[in-house]
């Protein structure tokens, strides 16, 4: 068998297991047809590379969904530099009673998400165009969530202000994350957090663990 009936046969077996059906239980028809749009539309709007269209699932599907623990089940929570929709799409479908604010500056990528939204008819979704930095001051979330955006200390800068007392940032980061805390001190000193926390996210069985950082700023003195 070819390499490429290999990915081929080994992404439609994973899309439709039991195990991933029941991980993402009543969302999973939404998450299965975003994850049909990403592999028919991924590459040639140049959201994914071409080594990634046959790893949807395992790479960005699961890796994306194993944030969603972490988050609140109700409340606003944003997704930073939204690009494709990873993790922000899915997070919507899988926390319906949640208000989910995709911020992405870049238009073709506004329009993508804008055009997903409306096809997952996902009423619980805000696209909002522009850079983080562009909305401090103009509103808070109980959560705020990226994946793949920016070293710590300049994603805290751009995160944090977003962050209600109390909130939680919460990121998808790669394994070496401990070393990033560091010199990120002076900003998390500045808006008031609580010691990062690095996790081990799980999804299925047979998936990588996905590694979250979390780190909760202080609730406001009553």
């Amino acid at each position: 068998m070819s390499d490429a009936v290999e990915s081929h046969v080994s992404r439609e077996t994973l899309a439709d297991s039991p195990e991933v059906r029941a991980y993402f239980g009543d969302a999973y028809p939404l998450v299965a047809r975003f994850a049909d749009l990403l592999h028919d539309q991924g590459e040639l709007r140049g959201l994914i590379g071409p080594r990634e269209v046959s790893r949807i699932w395992e790479r960005h599907i699961l890796n994306s969904a194993a944030v969603v623990q972490f988050l609140p089940e109700t409340g606003t929570i944003a997704d930073i530099g939204s690009g494709a929709g990873l993790p922000g799409i899915v997070i919507a479908a899988m926390r319906p009673d949640s208000t989910v604010l995709l911020i992405e500056p870049m238009e073709r990528r506004c329009a993508w998400l804008s055009e997903v939204v409306d096809e997952l008819r996902l009423s619980n979704v805000e696209v909002k165009r522009g850079r983080a930095e562009e909305y401090h001051g103009a509103f808070q979330c109980d959560a705020v969530t990226s994946r793949a955006v920016a070293a710590l200390e300049k994603l805290a800068r751009m995160s944090l202000p977003l962050v209600e007392r109390g909130g939680e940032m919460v990121v998808l980061k790669g394994r070496n994350v401990i070393n990033e805390i560091e010199p990120a001190r002076k900003v998390l000193r500045k808006y008031k957090t609580e010691e990062p926390e690095v996790l081990e996210a799980l999804s299925v069985d047979g998936v990588e663990p996905t590694t979250v950082l979390r780190i909760r700023r202080t609730a406001a003195v009553v």
